[in-house]
């Protein structure tokens, strides 16, 4: 069964033309929009005719008044983090994330928010915050999801145990029904039929719905049965978009002015803990209750992210309480292996947030690929732990894996399973048909559970087909009663809930793939691009915002800068899927393919901060690789790349005559001159030769002459900033050490990497490694000081060769302060260093560093010597090439502008760390200030 979209009667053109005539100024049918917003976070892809990002009401209003015109389908996508494909539609998808984002007002008395639909929840909790409020469902997507998203699937989250869902938590909606009626409360037509239908088979509702709390599946009708108020908006949430659009909502806020408390449980198993729940329920008012299971943390801890201690066990619950008095009695029901208070606020937000990212880390657990799909069963908590074990056998009889995890105090589990859907040859529709099979036989099994198919995500696409095996013939004939009334024209959402899609229509990963030869080895994916770019499964941490003082993460620099979804890693990934196993995107040469990727910094920030790893700096080279130079490529190579991207090249051909080249480059005819033959934008400076690069001024040597540390010179120490070299020299000496620069030159290829010309990088790579594979052998540590080129051999060297040399050189290289820390603790009484106290710093990390080494060696160097440091998160915004180049300057700027320049103007008084040549050039450009490398902070601070 494959299911085809029904076509829709306007053509694309014309759709737009009216969409623009009825005032909607934000409508994109381009490739490359329609491609970015294909599917959500679901195994589900439906291509839309048009994208509208609306301004204001009014244009969101038009919008729907065309869609009833046009006969077109209207799909509200929120966040785009819908995991049951509730987000994605043949005709008109609505993102309102981009222009209707406010929070218009908060009444701190009465303890409410009105908002608008596209209104992050952190950002609601952020305007909440000072008034001692917040709002109390939380889903793991909170950075990100969107208040009117969450009305749409009545949403939930960890704390909905203490705090209830979003439909107990909605006291008001302004909303557009179907019909055109809009509707801000009180009477109505639309609103007194909905009422006759409930009326006329009262008993059925009351018998049928509400049985549960976590009973989310289908339409809440209780809602409308009059002892309950006949509460529309309450029944509103949950409706996923099918009844009508929501243009503004009224929520109910709570006094977070209260002391939460985490007890962990440890259980020898999953389904052991689960079978603690009601024990656990018995004893008092609880905030949450999850469960977690030991695959996820094991991955974590893999993948070098930080776990605090935790009790014994192969499953544990997060019980959080405000009554302290309940601790005692928690302890004693739980009957847990171990248990463990948590008191310290870092490692509580260090737990949840493994918690959070639940659904990225279990889609990576099983050794291969795992699915939504699936994931978000409910049942009465009572029957968790037998239904776990019931699950389990399913899983089992159908040869699958999956890792469970959820809220547990709500009976609601979620999973990833490792679905096959790779047999295409034989059978191409065989992975199609098995998952069919397993959601039926788990739709069975869960309806002796009395449970529910979703318990916060929705039906969408997932499950609506389902809903005839959890619900009688009555049942399904109310939610068809009901949408007759709200949407008679069945414009809004078509395909969910009501006349539901089958459940193996519109499959993501089901489709036909390219597989392009590729110059990188992808270790991570086997040497496929195709399963590279699937790594991405939507759960879009990358369109979160990021906060300056909470966290330290880079993903997505040019999202934070444009707030375009094609500028997010999972945009440009949802465009390289289309470009290798899709239909809209014609190849890795379609014009969409460089649209989305040209504000790509490729930071390598999404390869640390993405749940399930997704590196577009790397696809990005791949992809640039194969446009100009894979098989059958005729397009010549951009100006910028040949000249910039062979900047080391350049930089050792000047260094004879570097005070030549620099006085030219200061005469403004001809520096104009040299930025327009490079492609570098007018406004950029120009770098400065060296002509006493690091290997000429410094004392170099050969093995076997052996001292206690090799100094690499790359490229840009070496020819551009041999200060931070040389400062690094003056350090390691003053502490007692023999210091030598490796005299051979050996560059890491980055720049050449990051213009997508790999086949050279590939050369220059094998020499490299070669070069220092003896230095890194003889067991004397070699010093890497720019650590862009450092996290260039830590990481891309072993993409680029498959030398046994490259694996030992890339493990071999360390940062300035891995180097110290490494010789502070071999040698007795340690390394002595120089006295920081007193010290303001400001440091921006360079992305590389972050994403590939990480910084915390150098920020526990820093607090150890008595600085004060502010970590500056997120980008810089030169990002090497891309900040020069014409065409990027405004968004490196604003860039810069998210987290960087405003840091920097708040501490006026701060000694300003960043190791990175581009860090140091950005903040030279932008805002005249003069950055140290750290190793030049430290020499800075030697006596005498």
């Amino acid at each position: 069964m494959t299911g085809t979209v029904t076509a829709t009667p306007t053509a694309t053109g014309d759709l737009t033309s009216a969409l623009r005539a009825a005032g909607v100024t934000d409508v994109d049918d381009s490739t490359l929009a329609r491609a970015a917003y294909s599917t959500d976070a679901s195994l589900y892809r439906v291509p839309p005719q048009v994208v509208v990002r609306p301004r204001d009401r009014d244009e969101l209003l038009a919008t729907l008044t065309v869609a009833r015109e046009t006969g077109v389908p209207l799909t509200m996508r929120g966040a785009g983090t819908s995991i049951a494909g509730n987000a994605v539609g043949p005709g008109i998808v609505v993102d309102t994330t981009k222009h209707l984002h406010r929070v218009l007002s908060i009444d701190p008395e009465a303890r409410t928010a009105v908002v608008e639909p596209g209104t992050v929840h952190a950002d609601l909790q952020r305007a909440a915050a000072p008034h001692g409020l917040r709002f109390g469902p939380d889903p793991s997507t909170h950075p990100r999801c969107t208040i009117g998203g969450m009305i749409g699937n009545n949403a939930c989250g960890s704390r909905a145990l203490g705090y209830g869902r979003t439909a107990d938590n909605v006291l008001g909606l302004d909303v557009a029904f179907g019909t055109g009626e809009v509707w801000s409360g009180g009477p109505s037509p639309v609103v007194d039929a909905l009422g006759g239908v409930v009326d006329a088979d009262l008993a059925h509702v009351r018998t049928h719905f509400g049985r549960f709390t976590r009973q989310v599946s289908g339409y809440s009708l209780e809602h409308l049965l009059p002892e309950n108020g006949r509460s529309v908006e309450k029944f509103l949430a949950g409706s996923e978009g099918t009844l009508g659009v929501v243009l503004g909502a009224t929520v109910r806020l709570v006094d977070d002015r209260v002391t939460r408390h985490l007890l962990v449980l440890g259980y020898p198993t999953m389904v052991d803990a689960a079978e603690a729940v009601p024990a656990l329920l018995a004893v008092g008012p609880l905030v949450a209750c999850e469960g977690l299971d030991a695959r996820i943390v094991d991955l974590v801890r893999a993948g070098g992210g930080s776990v605090p201690d935790l009790p014994r066990g192969g499953g544990w619950l997060f019980v959080e309480y405000t009554d302290a008095g309940l601790e005692q009695a928690l302890v004693a029901a739980g009957s847990a292996l171990e248990h463990r208070v948590v008191t310290d606020t870092r490692e509580a937000a260090a737990l949840w947030r493994i918690r959070e990212d639940g659904a990225g880390l279990a889609a990576r657990s099983l050794g291969r690929p795992a699915y939504s799909g699936w994931e978000d069963a409910a049942v009465p908590p009572e029957r968790l732990g037998a239904w776990l074990r019931d699950f389990d056998e399913l899983l089992g009889a159908h040869d699958l894996q999956g890792v469970p995890y959820g809220h547990f105090g709500d009976g609601c589990v979620h999973v990833r399973i490792d679905f096959d859907f790779t047999d295409r040859q034989s059978d191409p529709d065989a992975g199609r048909r098995r998952f069919r099979e397993f959601l039926l036989a788990c739709a069975e099994k869960l309806r002796e559970h009395g449970g529910s198919l979703s318990g916060e995500h929705g039906d969408g696409r997932a499950r609506s087909e389902l809903l005839s095996v959890m619900y009688d013939a009555e049942s399904l004939r109310l939610f068809g009663a009901v949408k007759a009334v709200c949407d008679p024209q069945n414009v809004l959402n078509p395909g969910v809930l009501v006349d539901p899609d089958p459940i193996d229509a519109h499959l993501r990963p089901a489709r036909p793939r390219r597989e392009p030869r590729t110059a990188l080895r992808l270790l991570h994916d086997g040497g496929s691009l195709g399963d590279a770019v699937h790594r991405c499964t939507g759960v879009g941490k990358c369109v979160a915002p990021q906060v300056t003082g909470q966290g330290s993460g880079v993903m997505c620099p040019s999202w934070q800068a444009t707030r375009d979804e094609k500028d997010s890693t999972r945009g440009r990934s949802r465009v390289l899927q289309e470009a290798l196993d899709g239909t809209l995107v014609g190849g890795l040469g379609d014009p969409a393919v460089a649209g989305a990727l040209d504000l790509c910094l490729a930071c390598k920030g999404c390869a640390s901060d993405c749940p399930t790893g997704v590196d577009m700096a790397t696809y990005k080279s791949e992809a640039l690789h194969q446009r100009y130079d894979g098989e059958g490529s005729t397009e010549r190579r951009p100006r910028s790349h040949r000249l910039l991207g062979r900047l080391p090249t350049w930089a050792a051909l000047a260094a004879p005559v570097a005070p030549v080249v620099n006085a030219s480059l200061k005469v403004p005819a001809f520096a104009r001159l040299a930025r327009a033959t490079a492609g570098v934008d007018q406004r950029r400076s120009l770098p400065s030769f060296q002509r006493r690069t690091l290997r000429r001024s410094a004392t170099t040597g050969r093995l076997p002459q052996t001292p206690d540390v090799w100094v690499w010179a790359d490229s840009f120490t070496d020819h551009f900033l041999p200060g931070s070299g040389h400062a690094a020299i003056r350090v390691l000496e003053a502490a007692g050490l023999s210091v030598r620069v490796i005299e051979e030159d050996a560059c890491c290829g980055l720049t050449w990497i990051t213009t997508g010309q790999l086949t050279e990088a590939k050369r220059i790579a094998a020499r490299t490694a070669a070069t220092l594979a003896p230095y890194v052998a003889s067991g004397v540590p070699v010093l890497g000081v720019e650590p862009s080129c450092t996290a260039t051999l830590r990481s891309d060297l072993v993409e680029l060769s498959d030398d046994p040399r490259a694996v030992e050189v890339a493990g071999g290289v360390l940062t300035f302060a891995e180097l110290v820390a490494r010789l502070d603790a071999e040698r007795p009484g340690g390394l002595v260093l120089p006295d920081l106290s007193g010290v303001e710093v400001v440091a921006q990390p360079h992305c590389h560093q972050h994403a590939v080494m990480g910084w915390d060696a150098d920020q526990r160097l820093l607090e150890r010597l008595g600085a004060t440091v502010t970590r500056v998160p997120g980008c810089c915004g030169l990002a090497g090439n891309f900040g020069m180049e014409k065409g990027h300057y405004e968004v490196s700027v604003a860039v810069a502008e998210t987290h960087l320049l405003p840091t920097v103007r708040a501490h006026p008084d701060a000694v300003v760390l960043a190791d990175g040549m581009s860090c140091k050039v950005q903040l030279d450009d932008l805002a005249d200030v003069p950055a140290m490398h750290l190793a030049e902070l430290l020499a800075s601070r030697l006596s005498g």
